[in-house]
């Protein structure tokens, strides 16, 4: 297994939780991580990424309330998910991609439930 997501739950809105996925060692260190989610009827929604180098990127919706880090002693990428709204609910899902020498390889691990309630 490559990538295997974990920690979702269900919260109370302004609540908080953390997810993590474990990086197999054979992309941790080559490949981006990212964090995706899709609510029920809607596409899958790209929230944040972190490269190997540590750098990081989020989408506007959850700049400030989410910090995605690199856990390197672990191999894991976590996201950290601080003052959840009802409309944060959806299953998360991590990704792992990288473009080498005109090749992608690209990565899913399961998804991993949060709901946030009102």
């Amino acid at each position: 297994v490559q990538l295997q997501a974990s920690g979702g739950g269900l919260v109370l809105a302004g609540g908080s939780l953390r997810l993590s996925c474990a990086v197999s060692r054979n992309i941790f260190y080559t490949h981006v991580v990212a964090w995706y989610r899709q609510a029920p009827g809607k596409e899958r929604e790209y929230i944040a990424q972190v490269t190997p180098a540590g750098n990081t990127n989020y989408v506007d919706s959850v700049k400030g309330r989410f910090t995605i880090s690199r856990d390197e002693a672990n191999q894991r990428v976590d996201l950290q998910m601080n003052t959840l709204r009802p409309e944060d609910t959806a299953v998360y899902f991590c990704n792992a991609k990288s473009t080498r020498f005109g090749a992608t390889t690209n990565y899913w691990g399961q998804g991993t439930q949060v709901t946030v309630s009102s």
